[in-house]
């Protein structure tokens, strides 16, 4: 067989992009599972050089409706054992799950106690900001251990339809703010549509693909990739790119502008098809674990008019870009000093620049 007609063979078995021979047999709920199912056999942490460290910064970590006043409920995040609460005063409040007493877990039976949160245990009573116990109600003095800082709590905030939760290894304070959109909770937008998965690696690898340019053809099945007009600031970065659009009443001028406010904060507004705003949820589980949920709002004259059906055309295809990608990422090692060519895009710009969101030696504040 001449060397043609043998490559000719291979390109006869092997789909055009790799990824779309798992993805072609799943539909509907099976699709769904998928995107959420655990990922088994994948390689350790550290045969996938993950275990670097958590960047810090802003996470959407809960939709707003997660926790009701006067609730206590248990998460992790970030590779540790949470409790969650609202106060009385509406506020969001977030701690450490042990209890310092006798080990607690207080995200499992807390209660919460004006403002505090109760350990279900002997009700020892920590408040959400000082991390110190406030109240042991059957004991006449409250040992000086646990009248200082000993835990660790965790600022929070409200924007954008979630609870924000700002994670440093060291428990140094917020260094920038949330950015809120006007478009979320806005009467003429759509309220969110949601779509979630459970991607098994590492939020840098997730980043980083934004600027890989030439993965869009092998795994997106692209023609070309738009060149895009990146942008870099002191916490955040972005990139506008324009393109031609096909529709069913022929080519329209595009425009997709990414942008992020730290490596917890990341949104993606279309235009061109269908206006169309993209607020991602993208939170550390474990160092191999991310949750994301995508958030989709659009104008109802759009979503819920004649353009309703490439409206939600525009979310189909976000979507199966994302498990596109996921069958990659669920299964990539990071690589330290990749080798890099010409036509890969700006990635050693990128990782310059994603480096200021992680503590060299970090060394929790909080007592162990």
């Amino acid at each position: 067989m001449s060397n043609d007609n043998q490559q000719a063979a291979t390109d006869a078995r092997t789909a055009p992009v790799a990824v779309w021979a798992l993805l072609s047999k799943l539909r509907g709920q099976d699709l769904i599972d998928w995107r959420v199912a655990e990922v088994t056999g994948r390689a350790s942490v550290e045969e996938r050089k993950l275990d670097i460290g958590f960047p810090f910064g802003w996470y959407a970590i809960e939709t707003n409706d997660f926790v009701g006043v006067g609730e206590v409920k248990p998460m992790r995040y970030f590779g540790r054992d949470l409790a969650i609460w609202r106060g009385e005063d509406g506020q969001v409040r977030i701690i450490d799950a042990y209890c310092k007493h006798l080990g607690a877990h207080m995200g499992h039976g807390g209660k919460v106690h004006g403002n505090l949160i109760e350990c279900p245990f002997h009700a020892w009573r920590y408040d959400g900001e000082e991390g110190t116990v406030k109240e042991i109600p059957y004991a006449r003095a409250i040992p000086p251990q646990v009248k200082r800082r000993c835990t660790r709590t965790y600022p929070t905030t409200e924007a954008n339809g979630f609870i924000w939760m700002w994670y440093h290894p060291n428990g140094e304070a917020p260094m920038w703010d949330v950015v809120v959109h006007d478009e979320v909770g806005n009467p003429e937008w759509t309220d969110y549509e949601w779509h979630e998965w459970m991607v098994y690696g590492s939020i840098q690898n997730m980043a980083e693909n934004g600027v890989d340019v030439a993965h869009f053809k092998y795994i997106h099945g692209t023609a070309d990739v738009p060149a895009a007009e990146l942008r870099w600031g002191e916490w955040g970065r972005g990139a506008d790119v324009h393109a031609k659009m096909g529709t069913p009443s022929g080519m329209v001028d595009g425009k997709i502008s990414y942008d992020t406010m730290g490596p917890g904060q990341s949104w993606v507004k279309f235009s061109g098809i269908s206006e169309t705003l993209l607020v991602a949820s993208i939170a550390p589980v474990e160092e191999d674990v991310l949750r994301v949920r995508y958030g989709f709002t659009q104008p109802r004259a759009e979503a819920e008019g004649p353009m309703a059906g490439l409206a939600k055309a525009l979310i189909r295809d976000i979507c199966k870009q994302l498990d596109q990608d996921k069958v990659i990422w669920d299964r990539q090692k990071y690589e330290a000093n990749p080798i890099i060519c010409d036509g890969d895009g700006p990635i050693p710009q990128f990782r310059k620049f994603y480096s200021r969101y992680y503590v060299a030696d970090a060394a929790l504040e909080a007592a162990e």
